[in-house]
């Protein structure tokens, strides 16, 4: 009888084994998150702080009700936890067309990232493709905050570089007059523009809690970088993106956001310079008088040639009556 229950037993014993080492395991598999496109661990702060001290636990108070906040359905989280000089304040921002779960688990994963990439850091910034976080013991709400930058772009060239460059220069400057009207929940603009053969689709965003002038200075900024920055490498190139931690601007030659849209026309070629030239009534009137003036002329002629030809039948008639008269007598 013990022969046939032992090795049950064991069998039992290793399956239960693995199955704890799997579960045990398990954690640390569904915690990992995605790595940033950017991160910067120095951001608005100079300091770190200690382990266990007030500010660790009002930084994970906050990031933990950050990740767990049901309500928010517009993409943009501001938070502070504590008091001065251990308050922490962060901001998290979706970009404006995600669907919420996606938000939400995009800013899930960032508050578990960013304490991964910058351990015992007082301020942090983290930017995912969809959504960035930051937080720091200065106040950063209302405040439009230009560094750090970050920028990235695609190699392909434009094929006309004057046409692609109007037709940007347009709609950026349509997206951010309408992003910059959006209200304290959304600033996000997007659109597209005809540039000949090619497409512009581009997005803007501010953190709505920006006012509308900060908002489009912000923007404004952001607009310079495109040829002032990165050594000269956005500029004519099909697709960018220029990144601060209170607004940023992506383009590209497809569509890459959700939404429906309507193609706009090129911009219209500048104009150049020409002589004044007359109306076209006086061009018209001109030539109606030459082809009357033609027509008179030849109605003349015709008038002559028959006034001719009947004095020419008048006198021949005229001599053959005289001549009949004579031979009558």
């Amino acid at each position: 009888m013990y022969a046939s229950t032992v090795p049950m037993d064991s069998s039992k014993l290793v399956l239960l084994l693995s199955f704890s080492y799997i579960l045990l395991h398990q954690p640390s598999l569904t915690a990992a998150q995605p790595n940033f496109a950017y991160s910067n661990c120095n951001y608005n702060s100079v300091g770190n702080y200690t382990t266990n001290s007030t500010y660790q636990r009002n930084l994970n108070s906050l990031l933990s009700s950050l990740a767990s906040d049901t309500q928010i359905k517009n993409g943009f989280y501001n938070l502070s936890v504590g008091e001065f000089p251990d308050r922490v304040n962060a901001i998290a921002l979706c970009r404006g067309d995600v669907a919420v779960d996606v938000c939400r688990s995009c800013v899930n994963d960032s508050t578990h990232k960013i304490l991964e990439v910058c351990p015992n850091k007082m301020g942090a910034y983290g930017v995912y493709s969809l959504c960035m976080i930051r937080y720091s013991n200065s106040s950063i709400f209302g405040v439009v905050d230009e560094q750090p930058s970050y920028y990235q772009w695609n190699g392909k060239k434009v094929l006309d570089l004057t046409l692609f460059n109007q037709a940007l220069q347009t709609l950026l400057a349509r997206l951010r007059a309408k992003a910059a009207s959006g209200n304290s929940l959304k600033k996000f603009a997007t659109g597209n523009q005809s540039a000949g053969v090619e497409t512009i689709y581009a997005i803007v965003q501010c953190t709505p809690d920006l006012s509308e002038g900060q908002c489009s200075s912000c923007l404004l900024d952001l607009f310079r970088m495109i040829t002032n920055c990165c050594d000269g490498n956005v500029t004519g190139k099909i697709g960018a993106k220029l990144i601060r931690p209170s607004c940023n601007l992506r383009w590209e030659a497809g569509q890459f956001f959700n939404g429906t849209l309507e193609i706009l026309p090129s911009p219209p070629p500048p104009q150049i310079s020409s002589p004044i030239s007359l109306p076209a009534p006086a061009q018209g009137t001109k030539s109606n008088t030459a082809r009357i003036i033609v027509i008179t002329v030849v109605s003349s002629a015709v008038g002559a040639v028959i006034l001719v030809i009947c004095i020419c039948l008048f006198k021949r008639t005229r001599k053959q009556r005289e001549k009949e008269r004579i031979e009558s007598k």
